[in-house]
């Protein structure tokens, strides 16, 4: 069967209005130096993150109605098809409000009492358009879909950063890839060290467990791999970091999509991460692949470390 997208995804799917500040976000208060209004959501902007990067994404989660729907619209426009989207006249963008400081640092506040997932009646003719179907957290309200996504021999990337419960424990356990931020790691499994995180995480099912840790890099365990990895990060000045983590979900995937291992994976994501945070927005910075290919050739390029290994603790 022909698959003529790289990566599906469904999951958030948001409008920002960004307030930029002059000072940090532990400051109690600072001047406005500049608003704008973004479209952004975990899965959203990623998928938009792997069309920049040259490759073909389709958002299957809930639409409105075609003649209200302002951020599918903008997804379209940025290169993401939604012809598969169910649609829904009570789906709506998330909204959020994300403060920035002059660091780069954020802090979003968001209102997401909206239509979540996709439709559980989606056709499985749907689901086998990609190899790679992205989720994130609200994936806990169609894990039927995932369920059928994994039967079907999709390779599932799970964005998780927060958790609800039993609920997001199956998500977990269905997902191959684990892409989660370290924060997320270390409050669900309790473990502090993230060679202890990725071993927590880790399942015979799993292809790969991989934690993110902003300008610390990346950890990661992958399937047939005795060696646990971390990759640090380029050192860049960060004008605005709303949407790295997409980024690197959206590069990641489309790495694995064209067959590339995990590792190699997070080394190209590290990369559109690491670019995507020198430009204000959550979308304008996302990078194209020839600027990727050309920060991993570089001679400064972080190069991935294996991690140490771990004494065994006494019980």
């Amino acid at each position: 069967m022909s698959r003529p997208f790289h990566v599906l995804g469904f999951g958030a799917l948001a409008i920002d209005d960004i307030i930029y500040v002059d000072r940090g976000l532990t400051a109690g208060k600072g001047k406005v130096t500049k608003r704008a209004t973004d479209h952004g959501g975990n899965v959203a902007t990623a998928l938009v993150a792997v069309a920049r990067l040259g490759g073909q994404a389709a958002f299957i989660g809930w639409l409105g109605d075609e003649t209200a729907d302002v951020a599918g619209s903008e997804l379209e426009r940025d290169g993401v098809d939604i012809s598969l989207a169910p649609r829904h006249a009570d789906a709506a963008p998330i909204r959020s409000v994300i403060t920035v400081g002059p660091d780069g640092d954020r802090f979003i506040a968001y209102d997401d009492d909206v239509l979540h997932g996709t439709s559980d009646a989606l056709p499985d003719d749907v689901l086998m358009q990609a190899r790679v179907l992205l989720i994130d957290g609200y994936a806990t309200h169609s894990e039927r879909v995932v369920v059928r996504a994994r039967a079907l021999g999709l390779a599932v990337i799970a964005d998780i950063e927060w958790t609800v419960g039993a609920a997001t424990d199956r998500i977990l356990a269905l997902a191959d890839h684990l892409v989660l931020p370290l924060a997320f790691g270390r409050e669900y499994t309790g473990e502090g060290d993230p060679t202890m995180i990725l071993d927590r995480l880790w399942s015979k099912d799993r292809s790969a467990v991989v934690l993110t840790d902003g300008e610390r890099g990346t950890y990661l365990r992958q399937k047939g791999d005795t060696v646990r990895w971390h990759v640090p990060a380029y050192q860049v000045q960060a004008v605005d970091t709303t949407g790295a983590g997409d980024c690197f979900h959206g590069a990641y995937a489309l790495a694995l999509a064209e067959g590339k291992s995990p590792l190699d994976c997070v080394a190209y994501a590290t990369a559109a991460a690491a670019i995507s945070v020198t430009v204000r927005g959550g979308r304008k910075g996302l990078p194209d692949h020839h600027t990727c290919l050309t920060w991993m050739a570089a001679e400064n390029a972080p190069a991935p470390l294996p991690m140490p290994e771990m004494s065994p603790r006494g019980d």
